[in-house]
């Protein structure tokens, strides 16, 4: 029996399909209170952002997390999709979430336990999974830290490859590679080029230490399917001209 991706996936594999490349903002609940989570998720919309993401490594968790994904729908029309840093990160009032597993985590919580444990919720609240085999290069920042990562080394790309393809074998229709929130830089050009060179059709999402739209353009010629960005998104005095810039670079691409 042929296994059906669900609607959220499919909008995203559509939009990489269509433009080359897609844009993802993520907003992390502990970072601002539910309303102005809601702006800016109403002007990354107006900016040409493809979906949002809502977690964080501490705190994105119960009624801050709920109405934060509430006000967030009330000013956009977006898929959310949740992002979660354990069973604590999953609510039932957004659309899909990264259903994810820490690849290269020391510790069987971030691999499986969080999995097993927040696999039920899913089914319960119908949110609509979307397998991802999430992996965290250097420098790691936060979720490096809270992860128990060993961080794929920034010269050594070939074990970010090994990770990658370990997460395609196993089944996973979404590779993430993570430099970590706010990084001082983004994931290596070379580590995205090579590991989207194993990869072939499963995409690549890249995300951490982004914060231009030069950035973005560079890692998307490189191979990224899908750009995130969250800190500078936050950050940013006019995130909806912030968003354009970005998504514009990125589509130039492959125009």
């Amino acid at each position: 029996m042929r296994f059906e991706i669900g609607p959220i996936e499919s909008l995203l594999v559509e939009a990489v399909e269509s433009r080359g490349s897609a844009h993802l903002t993520l907003i992390d609940p502990d970072a601002q209170k539910p309303k102005q989570a809601g702006f800016i998720a109403g002007a990354a919309s107006l900016g040409g952002t493809d979906a949002i993401m809502v977690g964080g490594s501490i705190g994105a968790t119960g009624g801050l997390l709920i109405d934060t994904v509430r006000e967030i729908k009330k000013q956009s029309d977006l898929p959310v999709i949740l992002f979660p840093s354990s069973v604590a990160g999953l609510c039932r009032n957004a659309d899909a979430v990264f259903f994810m597993s820490l690849l290269n985590s020391r510790s069987t919580s971030y691999l499986i336990e969080n999995q097993a444990l927040g696999a039920p919720l899913v089914f319960r609240y119908g949110l609509e999974p979307i397998p991802t085999a999430y992996i965290i290069v250097e420098p790691g920042g936060t979720v490096g830290w809270v992860g128990d990562a060993r961080a794929i080394p920034r010269k050594k790309p070939e074990l970010a490859v090994a990770y990658a393809l370990a997460g395609k074998y196993i089944g996973m229709r979404f590779v993430y590679l993570e430099a970590g929130s706010g990084a001082e830089m983004p994931v290596p050009p070379e580590i995205v080029e090579m590991v989207k060179k194993s990869l072939g059709n499963t995409l690549l999402i890249v995300g951490g230490g982004i914060r231009s739209a030069e950035s973005a353009a560079m890692l998307v010629e490189s191979g990224a399917d899908l750009i995130v960005t969250g800190t500078a998104v936050e950050r940013s005095m006019d995130v909806a001209s912030f968003i354009s810039g970005v998504t514009q670079a990125m589509r130039r691409v492959y125009a």
